[in-house]
């Protein structure tokens, strides 16, 4: 009964935010604000779904300026788990095909998000580019999941030299966020308390010392930089399963 309840809280919440974003967008639309506006709305789902969030953002990150901000991307509940995270003038990298949702699609175009074709590399390719053109002629920051797909439990898989390219190019620092480990099946509709994740936005990394034949080793420093985050918060949140272990029973 809970899931049911859930389910269509979540539909009807879902739909109601996408149509009148939607409409709202269209006087100022694909203007970078919307993200933020409308990716911390739907932050709010983490209650209904028995999740605590707990937010370790820097106050400071406002005034970070053009940036790439890189996430673990790990299933579908990464929307409502890490987007309070995301800044003013902040855009996000996705695949094309994710136009075609209903409702949700037609938002994701009008709050200025960036699409991309993962089948054609040569259009990819030019994607980056764009995304280089759009940090410096707009001076807003862009959001990307460098493994390039669902990690799905599978833990931080190796990441794709995308976003790292774009950081070079454009002369804009990398701001890596960590969110701990949580597969699908930790995530129980029937169950009240779906436990607790940690989102933390680790301090900038410059990148003015790379050059693009560097573009790999850079990719590799964050990875390791994420990893190793990733490990502690997840040990963090072990500790404190284990003294509140009646919490997470059914």
């Amino acid at each position: 009964m809970l899931a049911i309840i859930r389910g269509i809280i979540v539909i009807l919440f879902s739909v109601l935010v996408c149509v009148l974003g939607g409409i709202y967008c269209l006087f100022r639309p694909r203007n970078p604000h919307h993200v933020m506006v409308f990716g911390h709305m739907f932050g709010r789902l983490s209650k209904v779904f028995g999740i605590k969030i707990i937010e370790r953002i820097p106050a400071e990150a406002r005034n970070y300026g053009p940036s790439i901000y890189i996430g673990n991307h790990q299933n579908n509940y990464d929307m409502i788990t890490m987007s309070n995270a995301v800044q003013p003038s902040t855009v996000t990298v996705g695949k094309k095909s994710l136009v075609l949702i209903p409702f949700f699609g037609q938002l994701y175009w009008l709050t200025g998000n960036i699409l991309i074709d993962r089948k054609n590399r040569a259009k990819a390719h030019s994607t980056i580019t764009q995304v280089v053109e759009q940090i410096q002629k707009r001076r807003i920051s862009v959001w990307m999941f460098p493994e390039g797909t669902r990690s799905r439990g599978r833990g931080l898989l190796p990441f794709k030299t995308g976003a790292f390219h774009a950081a070079i190019s454009a002369g804009v620092p990398i701001v890596p966020v960590c969110v701990s480990s949580i597969a699908n099946g930790n995530i129980k509709l029937n169950r009240w308390n779906n436990g607790t994740v940690i989102v933390e936005m680790l301090p900038p990394i410059d990148t003015s010392g790379y050059t693009k034949e560097q573009v790999r080793e850079l990719a590799e420093y964050c990875h390791r930089v994420m990893k190793a985050k990733i490990e502690e918060l997840d040990e963090e949140l072990e500790i404190m399963k284990k003294q509140n272990k009646h919490l997470y029973t059914q």
